[in-house]
């Protein structure tokens, strides 16, 4: 008890790094201690960039041969999160069964095989090096589908910042005149920058869909099922921004609506990872099928790959990335989301209460109901790498944007 009180003193103290905070405070909740899982962050996310920086190598190319000259491409996206915290889940199961390290200093490529005992929805069995090798091919699959999928919406609603382009040495001439005279630094225009989004995601999208085509077609029908029900609440958007807009208004029909669609909205098909109790939970519809559900097909194209991913885990990741969405996210962009009329869970709260105060307070307990949760299961898990993300998740937020604070 000693112990886990000083750990969580020391966790409150800011000027300790945020990661170390965090191990901190996953031990003052549940009495797990795992400091190698701070080394296990590394490595994941060393192996993960140089996935990305694959997956940049071939859009750069891409780009080159578009504009003209070499270009040196990235993309700002938060999304891997997930297939970061699964890649390290499945390596921390494989050495605790290998007598050696089965993690080898080569990433695996290609396809990963799909076993016919998983897609009868039993549990193949693997050896450790077997379970790295395809929880490798696996994440790069993931990655690929992720960083689509943000691509995509980044470029439906005209958001290209994220797109970060520089030109190597050579010739700086713009796109639009690179066959003409002049030679000059490239400005780009709104035009240019959209270009550069369409040939990255189209690259990508490209590539993806020859990996799905080298699998069996239940696999990439899990994965469209998940684009597809993600897309349905997006096709939504429109309606919840006219019942946002009613509600400013003061519209007591719109504020009703906005509970009983957006709060707590039924299922029409309700997740088999979450509870009754977790579907239950306020947003949990609208959020499960905003974010959740993508992270849910993705856990499924590794059970699709013969890996062994435990219920609990599944649920950790899922609870996990709605809490995060709200919680850094939905709470950083809460002014701009409410200007420009987005339906969130954090605008929503602000209408539905009857003070800035008491919003701000329902924004924080909803967040924690998620993150607590994630947290439980993580430890069932045997995930101390989970437990301590979504830890750091939350030590990460900053609610005092929000009106209502003091």
């Amino acid at each position: 008890m000693v112990l886990k009180t000083g750990a969580a003193v020391l966790a409150e103290r800011r000027g300790l790094p945020t990661a170390l905070r965090s191990v901190l405070g996953y031990y003052a909740d549940t009495g797990v201690f795992d400091y190698s899982s701070l080394s296990l962050k590394s490595e994941i996310d060393e192996r993960t960039e140089r996935m990305l920086d694959d997956v940049y190598d071939r859009i750069e190319d891409a780009l080159a041969e578009e504009f003209g000259h070499p270009v040196d491409f990235s993309y700002d996206t938060k999304l891997i999160l997930p297939a970061r915290l699964t890649l390290g889940y499945v390596y921390r199961a494989a050495r605790q069964e290998a007598d050696t390290d089965p993690v080898g200093d080569d990433i695996a490529t290609g396809v990963p095989p799909v076993e016919d005992a998983a897609l009868d929805g039993e549990s193949p069995t693997l050896t450790p090096r077997e379970q790295v090798v395809r929880a490798e091919q696996m994440t790069r699959l993931s990655i690929e589908a992720l960083v689509d999928g943000d691509m995509r919406d980044a470029i439906n609603d005209a958001e290209f910042e994220d797109f970060e382009v520089e030109f190597g040495e050579g010739d700086h001439r713009e796109p639009s005149k690179r066959n003409g005279e002049r030679s000059e630094p490239w400005s780009p225009s709104e035009s240019d920058r959209r270009r550069v989004a369409e040939v990255a995601q189209e690259t990508l999208q490209s590539h993806l869909d020859g990996l799905l085509a080298d699998l069996p077609d239940s696999v990439a029908e899990a994965y469209q099922w998940a684009v597809d029900y993600s897309e349905a609440h997006q096709d939504r958007d429109d309606h919840f921004r006219e019942l946002m807009e009613r509600a400013e208004a003061g519209d007591e029909e719109a504020m009703e609506a906005i509970r009983a669609e957006y709060k707590f909205a039924d299922y029409e098909e309700p997740p088999a990872t979450l509870s009754a109790d977790e579907q239950a939970l306020p947003y949990s519809k609208t959020q499960y099928a905003r974010v959740g559900v993508i992270y849910d097909g993705m856990l499924d194209l590794y059970r699709l790959a013969g890996l062994d991913i435990d219920d609990d885990f599944a649920k950790a990741i899922v609870l996990a990335i709605i809490g995060a969405q709200v919680w850094l996210d939905d709470v950083d962009d809460y002014a701009d989301d409410r200007a420009e009329g987005q339906l969130t869970p954090v605008t929503a709260e602000y209408l539905l209460r009857p003070d800035d105060r008491a919003a701000y307070y329902h924004v924080v307990d909803i967040t924690e109901q998620y993150l607590d949760l994630a947290k439980e299961y993580a430890t069932a898990a045997d995930s101390p790498l989970t437990g301590v993300a979504v830890e750091y998740i939350y030590r990460s937020g900053d609610p005092s944007v929000l009106p209502g604070h003091r």
